[in-house]
């Protein structure tokens, strides 16, 4: 009897020490939990933060790209206004190179390159298409299509009929053009 006593006994000391052993490894684990759930949220927070960061260093940039594009554009709309001069007092120096008066011509050829290269100096560009180029209509706009005078006119510009210009790298006023067909 006495080794089913010892053998009880020693059941229950294993019980015990199993049941103290859990208890032990819950504590534990409830610690780890606390711990790694910190850990989590710290992550979570430096992500959090990461991003936060990273949108305003984009915001930066876009509102700097933003700034350059008005600062370059900002004349855009007196430019706009001015081509149909430039373009009236192109098809007049045409006429006026015709007579005969030289100081007609010098006066209005001085006029005409003042106008022309104020313009210029305030960001305005020609685009520059002549008869014969590719017709491409990212960067002209045709208004028709005739028959090609020859085989190798056929879809190319025809005619510039009026002069395109850009401010920077964009275009303002897309030339008009007449393509072969």
């Amino acid at each position: 009897m006495s080794t089913e006593k010892e053998f009880e006994t020693k059941e229950e000391n294993t019980v015990e020490n199993t049941t103290e052993n859990n208890i032990n490894e819950v504590e534990s684990a409830a610690e780890l939990t606390v711990e790694e759930q910190l850990q989590e949220d710290l992550a979570k927070e430096k992500d959090k933060f990461l991003r936060l960061f990273a949108e305003f260093e984009n915001y930066k940039k876009r509102t700097t790209k933003e700034r350059i594009d008005l600062y370059k554009t900002a004349n855009q709309e007196v430019l706009q206004a001015m081509l149909p001069v430039l373009d009236d007092f192109d098809r007049a120096w045409t006429q006026i190179s015709k007579s005969e008066d030289e100081g007609l011509k010098k006066g209005v050829e001085l006029i005409h390159e003042k106008l022309k290269s104020t313009l210029v100096s305030k960001g305005l560009e020609l685009v520059d298409l002549k008869v014969g180029d590719d017709f491409n209509a990212d960067f002209a706009e045709a208004i028709t299509q005739i028959p090609s005078p020859t085989e190798d006119l056929k879809g190319k510009i025809v005619d510039v009929i009026e002069k395109g210009y850009k401010l920077g790298d964009k275009i303002i006023r897309f030339p008009k053009v007449v393509i072969g067909n």
